[in-house]
């Protein structure tokens, strides 16, 4: 018998089943549980997987046993929804899964054979497998659940054991169908230094979807995370809302399709745009993972969740303590000599700054790096700029306890390079084309693994010739343009937008299995590449280079509904801001830099007088009272910038309730007697607290400062601030008291 007589009588028999037993229980019923959430599916008589549930946990296993769908109108064929659907029958929505086989077909129908389970203390991993009714064709759908988080991350396993390759053409991470009256979409956007937007958007019959092609910086206009809230735009404290991340640095797509059933079908993974993949006979591929989380109080708890699971799992040393750092970029770009580095780390050290960073511009002999026309992928130190090499000013920085870092771009070259005139053959190229560059630069093929060694041997040999390094900020300025591989066949030229983020992981796992503990900075053009599948890797992320505290108060909102602000690496620059030219209190710029991972990106010596003293105070307070809260605190968000009023404020609150730090924006002006009142929020209602102002710059802006308060009075009846002109601030540190 042939595949297509197979396929047309395991059709017509499917079609009997569905028919005869819409209303039959199901098989089996497959549970997924966190601490509060619940992900169900059931196995219905026909052998299909089929999705239950996803929200606020239930235990009602005999129930799900029992549900059914009703046939819809004009078929006499159940429409449940498939827990990964195909391109095949029974399908017309988004597929997850679309694939041409070895011998032509197009359809693809997946059935239930078995599901294991195991656990242990962090989570629980379920796989359920699934196989083509006519081919020898697989999946494995696996999700983690993690329990105290409640967090569930899916991924699939994809296997090949056909008589031949098969094209794989969509080959999505997870699907998930919402059932609401309405949905409302929370995504990000934006440009280099606007990064992380946010914009809501109801969501109607049709598919919206939020993508990229860039393949490298794949996230600085778009971002592969997203909030929904079912049936009314998103609130704080209230209402069922859906938080969603792609661990994935390369192309994406997230799907979102309102049927004509009024269901929402959410389809995530790599971006199928050129990216058909050819799965050879006995090969599998495995695709990103996807991060769901589910609240029934609001996008408030979607973000600590999120922020909890990220610190333990989704980046490196996330409960760690991190340094204040000071970053050499804006106080002396490309033009700078030893004295001007070490005069720099006297500042450093002096204002209470941990780290050092000598940013771009320390490299290239025969291609000097005086500007970013040249040098890039020639990583021996400049002996001009730096003639006593690196380890004079490692040491410098040591005997002034201060930790030291440096800046690498391992991606990518510039065509004036020693490496670009040695191997050629290494650069994503279009065979015959003129290269075209961005940033005066190109980017090496990932794909290949003699570019993988190369990259890897970049990150190592300078920690082994200089083992006094202690940090590296890794950036990558360019995404990619007339793809194209000279390592890959021509059959697999679709395969290099995958094997590029691949080959990237690779280096990344390699460094890591070395350097487990090594602290890394995330960076791409800023935050170009802010996603969990390269946080993993990293400890903290370069959220923008625009260092304007007006700008990074909207930049860090966006990020902090995703990211741990643990690791939102956010520095006090000078002013008039070199991005913006925007005039701003030093204050201001503390107080906002003090919201996630303090840092200062500027010449210190331009700080003097009253400012130096201000600026040692609030570093003194940061490393002291806010730093914990920051690096383990839970996040409430108490007035958005984004609502009307022209306010922003936010807290942090130690797990114990114990502590918390409150934060107060003004940013817009106001008329003279117009002062925010602030409701604080997570705090123990049985608790007594007293409220201290920091960073005063000898004035206060709170009448109860140093009073105590109870929790109730704070959360329900709230504090007037005396904050109205425009980059006006306040910091306060709460203690419990007995």
């Amino acid at each position: 018998m042939n595949n297509y007589i197979k396929i047309i009588l395991f059709s017509l028999l499917q079609i009997v089943l569905l028919g005869s037993t819409s209303l039959a229980q199901n098989s089996e019923v497959i549970e997924i549980n966190t601490k509060s959430t619940s992900l169900v599916y059931a196995v219905d008589q026909s052998g299909r997987l089929i999705f239950q549930y996803y929200g606020k946990k239930v235990e009602a296993t005999e129930n799900f046993k029992q549900q059914h769908t009703y046939s819809k109108p004009d078929t006499d064929r159940d429409f449940s929804y498939e827990a990964y659907p195909t391109f095949g029958l029974g399908n017309v929505n988004e597929p997850a899964l679309a694939v041409i086989h070895a011998d032509g077909s197009l359809n693809t129908e997946l059935a239930f054979e078995t599901v294991e389970t195991k656990s242990n203390d962090d989570f629980s991993e379920t796989v359920i497998h699934l196989k083509d009714r006519v081919f020898d064709f697989s999946v494995e759908l696996h999700t983690k659940a993690y329990f105290n988080e409640d967090v569930i991350i899916q991924w699939t396993v994809i296997k090949n054991n056909e008589n031949g390759t098969v094209k794989l053409n969509n080959f999505a991470s997870s699907f998930l169908p919402l059932k609401a009256e309405s949905y409302y979409l929370t995504h990000f956007y934006g440009a280099w230094a606007g990064e992380m937007s946010v914009a809501e958007e109801k969501l109607e019959n049709g598919i919206k979807a939020i993508e990229c092609k860039k393949g490298v910086r794949t996230t600085q206009t778009e971002n592969a995370s997203f909030i929904l809230s079912l049936n009314h735009p998103s609130q704080e404290n209230s209402g069922d809302c859906y938080g969603g991340a792609l661990a994935w640095s390369g192309n994406y797509r997230l799907a979102f399709q309102v049927d004509e059933w009024r269901t929402l079908n959410v389809v995530t993974g790599i971006n199928p745009f050129l990216s058909a993949w050819n799965l050879k006979s006995g090969e599998s591929f495995t695709t990103p993972e996807m991060i769901y989380t589910f609240s029934n109080a609001g996008r408030g708890q979607v973000s600590r969740n999120l922020h909890d699971w990220g610190r333990e799992y989704g980046m490196t040393g996330g409960k760690e303590i991190h340094d204040i750092v000071l970053n050499s970029w804006e106080g002396a770009y490309f033009t700078f000599d030893e004295n001007t580095l070490t005069g720099m780390m006297d500042d450093a050290a002096e204002m209470g700054i941990e780290t050092f960073v000598l940013d771009d511009g320390w490299f290239g002999n025969k291609y000097p790096r005086n500007n970013d026309d040249a040098g890039l992928g020639d990583w021996q130190t400049n002996t001009k700029k730096l003639p006593r090499g690196l380890d004079y000013l490692i040491d410098y920085a040591h005997s002034k306890g201060l930790k030291f870092g440096l800046w690498i771009e391992p991606e990518m070259v510039n065509p004036e390079s020693e490496l670009a005139e040695n191997h050629p053959e290494w650069i994503v190229q279009s065979n015959g084309r003129e290269k075209i560059t961005w940033r005066n630069q190109l980017l090496l093929d990932l794909s290949n693994p003699k570019v993988q060694d190369f990259v890897f041997n970049v990150f190592d040999s300078l920690l082994t010739t200089h083992p006094g390094i202690e940090y590296v900020k890794w950036d990558a300025n360019r995404h990619v343009e007339q793809a194209g591989s000279t390592y890959l066949s021509d059959a697999e030229q679709t395969h290099l937008w995958v094997a590029y983020t691949e080959g990237l992981y690779a280096v990344y796992d390699r460094i890591r299995a070395k350097y487990p503990d090594f602290v890394i900075q995330d960076c791409a053009s800023g935050g170009g590449r802010l996603d969990y599948g390269a946080l993993k890797y990293h400890n903290e992320y370069w959220t923008s280079d625009n260092t304007d505290p007006l700008s990074r108060i909207f930049i860090q909102y966006g990020t902090t509904l995703i990211y741990p602000p643990v690791g939102a690496a956010s520095h006090v620059s000078t002013s008039p801001n070199h991005q913006t030219q925007r005039m701003t209190p030093l204050k201001f710029r503390f107080d906002v830099a003090m919201t996630g991972r303090l840092g200062m990106e500027l010449q210190p010596k331009d700080i003097q007088g009253d400012d130096r003293i201000f600026a040692e105070e609030a570093i003194k307070n940061y490393k002291q009272f806010v730093r914990p809260l920051v690096t383990t605190g839970d996040l409430y968000r108490l007035k958005s910038p984004y609502d009307e009023g022209g306010w922003a404020s936010q807290m942090y609150v130690s797990k114990e309730k114990e502590s918390a730090v409150l934060y107060a924006f003004s940013i817009e002006p106001h008329l003279r007697g117009i002062y925010p009142t602030i409701k604080l929020n997570g705090l123990d209602a049985n608790k007594t607290y007293q409220i201290t102002e920091i960073n005063k710059n000898d004035k206060s802006r709170f009448w109860g400062n140093g009073h105590t308060f109870s929790a109730e009075y704070l959360m329900n009846v709230g504090v007037e601030l005396k904050i109205a002109d425009q980059y006006d601030s306040a910091v306060f540190m709460l203690k419990a008291v007995e």
